[in-house]
């Protein structure tokens, strides 16, 4: 799968890489770190990254504004985007499902539970009829 993963925290990214890389799993991963530079790649790049990954989070622009721009624009609006985020915040949640995600997980905070979530996440997109070619 192409992973576009939009997230700022450095440490966050490598856990990701981190995580992909003891899942064996061939998948290529896209970072951007906010959402202006997340839709400048997404208008830059030729074909669609199969899933976003995204955390509300971010400097310059939230989640929230990115996921926003990004659902109104009929390229992008049927990009399955994951939230992926520290925040237990249930306006943050409802509002996310209101513009139209495909799934919101917590980051835990202990490193085996974060890694099987993204390990049940991407067994459930590498399996989904919606990004199969």
């Amino acid at each position: 799968m192409n992973i576009l993963l939009i997230e700022d925290d450095q440490i966050e990214v490598l856990k990701f890489k981190r995580t992909i890389d003891s899942l064996e799993a061939d998948h290529e991963i896209a970072i951007s770190e906010n959402g202006e530079e997340a839709l400048r790649y997404l208008e830059e790049l030729s074909g669609l990254p199969d899933i976003i990954l995204l955390d509300l989070n971010m400097p310059k622009m939230s989640g929230l504004e990115f996921l926003s721009i990004l659902k109104q624009d009929s390229r992008f609006k049927y990009l399955p985007t994951i939230i992926l985020t520290t925040s237990i915040n249930r306006n943050d949640l409802l509002s996310c499902y209101e513009i139209g995600i495909a799934g919101y997980i917590l980051k835990p905070l202990k490193y085996n539970e974060y890694m099987e979530r993204i390990r049940c996440l991407l067994t459930y997109w590498t399996n989904n009829e919606l990004i199969k070619p």
